[in-house]
């Protein structure tokens, strides 16, 4: 998504969440219609909603009013959360061969299958794979659970050089390869 159509959801997703807000502190009297009035200086709306309370709806209004604004806030906080992006990027593909008619792409799941089997390999169970890619290279950070019996450290080297190789052989761009222990496997 390029940075337009971002800055578009944001805003919705902003406004989503403060609409709502507004109108459930007005309703139920916390904030008075003049004040947001004075802010937004939106006065038809204001008046609108001056005249709304909550006990201007009936039982089965106020389930209905509160379900409502509940969707929508869920609606809008997973807009937002869409939206902002934690941690570093990943690039969803890749591409390996940029010779005309003979483009190559592939895509992040398939270098984290790639990654995943590459340390099944070499005797690591459970392994976990996280991308991300500062630019055209990826960095695989890769957690595994290793056998009771096994050396620990020469595992986790072993991993490391697998996934590098195979990546490599595979013509991915690889920066780096990060490989943890985080126990046993049961």
């Amino acid at each position: 998504m390029n940075g337009f159509n971002r800055f578009i959801m944001l805003l919705l997703a902003l406004l989503l969440i403060v609409v709502p807000v507004l109108l459930l502190l007005i309703a139920f009297g916390i904030l008075s219609a003049d004040i947001i009035n004075e802010y937004t200086n939106y006065q038809s709306g204001v008046d609108a909603l001056s005249n709304v309370s909550a006990s201007s709806f009936a039982g089965s209004g106020r389930i209905v009013l509160g379900i409502v604004g509940l969707l929508l806030a869920i609606v809008a906080l997973l807009l937002l959360l869409r939206e902002l992006t934690f941690g570093r990027q990943v690039a969803r593909s890749t591409l390996i061969d940029d010779r005309p008619g003979q483009e190559t792409r592939i895509t992040a799941r398939a270098v984290k299958t790639l990654s995943e089997g590459a340390a099944r390999e070499v005797g690591a169970e459970s392994p976990s794979i996280s991308l991300a890619s500062d630019g055209l290279p990826y960095l695989v950070s890769c957690k595994i659970q290793a056998p009771a019996s096994s050396n620990y450290t020469q595992l986790a080297t072993r991993a490391r050089e697998n996934i590098r190789s195979v990546l490599e052989n595979q013509s991915v761009p690889v920066k780096n390869v990060e490989v943890t222990v985080q126990g046993t496997a049961s």
